[in-house]
C-alpha cells in the first residue's frame, strides 16, 4: 500500500526528525516517495537508491528471502579509503609536509573476509595496508594482501610462530613491521629472525601520557596495558645497540583508543609521539614511520559534538592537526619528516553496513478504546481515580499526575490484600494509562525531566525481528548509539512514539536510546502506526565497526542473512547473498547433532504413549514440522 501524504508533513520533516543530514554523510537521504536512499555508485556517476526498493527486488528475486538482514554497501567502503587517502594527501600538499600518508586498516573492526578482500582491492591503487593482532589475522591478511609497498603491521601478543610466518612474508617481499609491546619480545623476535636469517623490520609500540577520552580512554596512559613505557623504550633502544640492531628500527606506534571525540586530545597525543620520535632518531635509529594508530570517530549522532558517539572535528581537521602537530615538531628538532601511518577501522567501514528487520507487532501501554462506565458496587479507590479525569482541565498537571499515581498505588496494595478483584484492578489499570496519556498531551512542549519521563513510560513497544546481542551487541554492552529510522513512510507523519525490543526474552534488548532532530538524545523514536497486511521496515545504521564479530547467540539466534548491494548500468545488483543461520547450524554450534536430535526426536513421535494421543499419520507430520524447523531460519518470517 503507498504512502499517504500529509500536507504538513514531508520528507524533509522525517528526514531532520531521524537526523539522517546530520549522521548520513551524505551516503543516506530520502525519496519523494518517502523511503530511504543510498547513494552508489552507477558507471562513474552517483544515484540514489531506495533501501525498500531493493529489498522488494530481493524478495521478488528469492521468494525464500526474509529479514532480518545486513545490507552491505562496497561503494560506501570504497569512497571512505578514497576519502581519508586523498585528504591526508591534499593536507600534506597543502602544508608542505615532506612526507607521505600510508593509511592502515585494522582487520579486528570487522574481519568478515569479504571486508578484507574488498579493503586490499580498494585500497590498492593507495598503498592501503593491513594492522594485525593475532596468527588468525596474519593467515587472512597474508592470503589477500599482495602489495608489497603496503604496510603489514604486526601488533598484539606474538609467538614464535606468529613471528616466524611474519618475517616469512616480509621474506616473500611483503613490507611487514613487527611492532614490540612488551618488553620480552625482543629477544624472541631476534632470536627468530638469527635462526631464519631474515632481518626484521621493527617498531615499537609506547605508552603515552597523553589519555584518550570516550568509551576507550585506557586504551592510552601510563595505566594502558599495551606498549613500552618510557624506561623500557630506552632499554630496547640500548639492547638494539647492543646487537647492532639498530637499523631494524623504523617504527613508532600508539594507540589512544577507539572513537576518541576530541580533536585537542588527538593533537596533543601527536605532539608527545613526535617528540619521542625524534629522540629515537637523536639515539641513531633511522626510523621513517610515525603510526598515530587508530581513534578517528564518526559522528553516530550526527550532533559534531565531543561526547561518546560524536565527534568535534571532520576528517580534514583530524588529518591537518595530525600533519601540522608533527611537522612543527621534526621541523624544530632539524629531522625529516616521516611517513605519517593511521590505523582509522571504524571511519573506514562503519557506513559500509545496514541492519534492516520488520516490526512484528506493537505492545501499547495505553488503549484507543474508550473507557467503559465503572461497575456497580465499584470501590472508592476506582471512584477517585474516575473523579481525576473529570477534574483533569481544572487541576494542573502535576496534581493530576500526583493523584492518578496514589491511587494506582492503593488499588494495588488492595489487590494484594485481596479487597478487590482482578477484574477491578485491570479496569484500575486502564483508567490510570488513560489519564497520564492525557496528561503527556497536555504536557507536549514541558521538557521536565518527570513529564519526559512521563511520555517514556507511555511509549509503545514496537517488536523487531533481530536479536540486539547477535546484531548490535555494542548497544547491549557499552550503551553505543546507532542512528535508526524507519525506511519508509517518510511522507507521513509518525504519530506513535516508541522503543524498540528485538525478539530475545531479555529485558537488556531494548533499542531506547535516539537522536534526531537538532542531536536531542531521546529515549523514545517517533514511529508509524502500523497498517494491516503491511510490513514496516526500520534500518539500524553505521553498524559496520565491530558488531559483526562480536555477536553472540542469545537465546540461539543466529547470524543473519547478509546480502551486497551494487548498481550496474542503472540497475540493483545483488552481488553476493550469504543465507543466515539455521536452526540446525546454530544448535550445532553448541555440540548438538541434527542427526542425533532427529533420531530422539522420533523417539518421542514413535513412543506407544504418544500414539495413543495422536495418529501415525499426525504424528508422522509432526516429525517432518520437527524436520523441516530444524532448517530454517532463527528469527520470524513474518
Amino acid at each position: 500500500m503507498p504512502s499517504t501524504p500529509d500536507a504538513e508533513w514531508g520528507v524533509e520533516d522525517s528526514l531532520e526528525l531521524y537526523g539522517l543530514p546530520a549522521w548520513g554523510n551524505g551516503y543516506f537521504s530520502g525519496s519523494k516517495s518517502g523511503e530511504v536512499t543510498v547513494r552508489l555508485q552507477n558507471n562513474g556517476d552517483f544515484a540514489e537508491v531506495s533501501l525498500p526498493e531493493i529489498i522488494r527486488g530481493l524478495v521478488k528475486k528469492n521468494r525464500d528471502f526474509h529479514l532480518p538482514a545486513l545490507f552491505r554497501f562496497p561503494d560506501l567502503l570504497y569512497a571512505r579509503i578514497k576519502e581519508l587517502n586523498e585528504t591526508f594527501r591534499e593536507e600534506m600538499r597543502n602544508q608542505g609536509y615532506k612526507g607521505r600518508y600510508r593509511g592502515v586498516y585494522p582487520i579486528k573492526v570487522n574481519q568478515q573476509q569479504q571486508v578484507v578482500k574488498e579493503v586490499t582491492e580498494y585500497g590498492r591503487q593507495y598503498h592501503h595496508g593491513m594492522e594485525v593482532g593475532s596468527k588468525p589475522e596474519l593467515l587472512a591478511a597474508l592470503a589477500f594482501m599482495h602489495d608489497r609497498e603496503a604496510l603489514l603491521i604486526c601488533n598484539g601478543y606474538k609467538d614464535a610462530e606468529f613471528i616466524d610466518l611474519a618475517l616469512q612474508a616480509k621474506q616473500l617481499g611483503l613490507n611487514v613491521v613487527l611492532v614490540l609491546e612488551m618488553p620480552p619480545e625482543l629477544e624472541l623476535v631476534m632470536e627468530r629472525s638469527k635462526k631464519l636469517g631474515i632481518e626484521p623490520t621493527l617498531g615499537i609500540r609506547i605508552k603515552l601520557s597523553t589519555k584518550g577520552s570516550g568509551h576507550w580512554a585506557e586504551s592510552a596512559g601510563d595505566r594502558s596495558p599495551f606498549g613500552l613505557n618510557f624506561s623500557q623504550t630506552i632499554a630496547v633502544v640500548d639492547q638494539l645497540k647492543a646487537m647492532g640492531k639498530l637499523k631494524c628500527l623504523r617504527m613508532l606506534h600508539y594507540h589512544q583508543g577507539s572513537q576518541i571525540p576530541k580533536v585537542s586530545t588527538i593533537r596533543l597525543a601527536a605532539q608527545e609521539a613526535a617528540r619521542v620520535y625524534v629522540n629515537l632518531v637523536k639515539e641513531g635509529a633511522p626510523m621513517g614511520l610515525l603510526n598515530l594508530g587508530g581513534g578517528l570517530a564518526v559522528d553516530y549522532s550526527g550532533k559534531k559534538h565531543a561526547d561518546e558517539n560524536s565527534m568535534n572535528y571532520t576528517l580534514r581537521e583530524y588529518s591537518a592537526d595530525l600533519i601540522e602537530a608533527v611537522q612543527k615538531v621534526m621541523d624544530e628538532a632539524g629531522v625529516n619528516h616521516p611517513d605519517i601511518v593511521t590505523e582509522s577501522g571504524r571511519a573506514v567501514v562503519a557506513y559500509y553496513s545496514v541492519l534492516v528487520f520488520d516490526i512484528l507487532d506493537v505492545n501499547r501501554m495505553a488503549s484507543d478504546e474508550p473507557l467503559p462506565k465503572l461497575p456497580r458496587g465499584a470501590g472508592d479507590t476506582l471512584k477517585s481515580m474516575m473523579e481525576v479525569i473529570e477534574r483533569l482541565e481544572s487541576t494542573s498537571a502535576q496534581e493530576s499526575y500526583t493523584d492518578i499515581v496514589f491511587y494506582r498505588d492503593e488499588l494495588l496494595t488492595l489487590f494484594r490484600t485481596g479487597q478487590v478483584s482482578l477484574r477491578e484492578r485491570a479496569l484500575g489499570d486502564r483508567i490510570y494509562w488513560h489519564v497520564l496519556t492525557l496528561i503527556a498531551q497536555r504536557t507536549r512542549d514541558d521538557t521536565s525531566e518527570e513529564m519526559a519521563g512521563l511520555r517514556t513510560r507511555l511509549a509503545d513497544f514496537y517488536y523487531g525481528n533481530f536479536s540486539m546481542f547477535q546484531s548490535l551487541p555494542d548497544v547491549w554492552a557499552i550503551q553505543q548509539f546507532f542512528p535508526t529510522a524507519p525506511l519508509h513512510r517518510l511522507n507521513e507523519r509518525p504519530t506513535r512514539e516508541a522503543v524498540v525490543s528485538d525478539v530475545t526474552c531479555d529485558c537488556e534488548g531494548v533499542l531506547n536510546c535516539f537522536i534526531g532532530e537538532n542531536g536531542k538524545r531521546s529515549a523514545t523514536i517517533p514511529l508509524h502506526a502500523l497498517r494491516p497486511n503491511e510490513d514496516y521496515m526500520m534500518g539500524v545504521f553505521l553498524v559496520g565497526a565491530y558488531q559483526e564479530t562480536l555477536g553472540d547467540l542469545h537465546n540461539l539466534l543466529g547470524d543473519t542473512s547478509v546480502v551486497t548491494v551494487r548498481l550496474r548500468s542503472g540497475k540493483i545488483s545483488y552481488s553476493r547473498q550469504l543465507e543466515g543461520d539455521s536452526a540446525e547450524e546454530v544448535l550445532s554450534y553448541l555440540e548438538y547433532v541434527p542427526r542425533d536430535l532427529l533420531k530422539r526426536f522420533k523417539t518421542l513421535t514413535d513412543d506407544p504413549a504418544t500414539l495413543k494421543k495422536v495418529s501415525e499419520e499426525q504424528a508422522s507430520s509432526i516429525y517432518k514440522a520437527y524436520r523441516k524447523n530444524l532448517k530454517s531460519y532463527t528469527y520470524f518470517s513474518g
